[in-house]
């Protein structure tokens, strides 16, 4: 059982299980917060040239003894480079607590959807908590449906 209760205040914030949580973009004092659910790892999938972006990011999870992964996704061309290292980060993390952010969630949301039906979750499980986010845009629609039929070819 967690310590403490999920953070109510950070942007689209979500809890995928005990070891995954996502959200939008976090102030430096709600990283404190996620810090203090026993997180370890986090991931930002946000340029840091957003208007919304943390300035020194990096600094401060450092500061807070987290592990930090920047994949910039551009949110107009998200592409399978940048799922790929997703991926790869992710499942770096092993069974470290994970936070995964970008500004808004909806980068996240789509990339966790992508991972966990590839790792065999039920497909209408992982879209309903894509759906709690947002309904993708046709940008993202169409970089799912690329991701799933490349990976169905495997």
């Amino acid at each position: 059982m967690r310590a403490m209760a999920d953070p109510d205040d950070i942007y689209n914030w979500l809890r995928l299980d005990e070891r995954t949580t996502t959200s939008g973009q976090p102030t430096q004092a709600q990283f404190d917060e996620i810090a203090a659910l026993g997180v370890r790892d986090v991931i930002n999938l946000a340029p840091a040239t957003s208007e919304k972006a943390l300035k020194n990011e990096a600094e401060i999870l450092a500061a807070l003894g987290l592990r930090y992964t920047h994949i910039p996704v551009d949110f107009q061309n998200p592409t399978q480079a940048d799922f790929d290292r997703f991926c790869v980060a992710f499942e770096g993390a092993s069974e470290a607590a994970t936070h995964v952010h970008c500004i808004a969630n909806y980068r996240v949301s789509a990339f966790l959807y992508l991972y966990r039906i590839s790792a065999g979750m039920e497909e209408t499980r992982a879209r309903a908590d894509l759906d709690r986010i947002w309904t993708p845009n046709p940008v993202w629609a169409a970089f799912i449906e690329r991701m799933r039929a490349r990976n169905s070819a495997r």
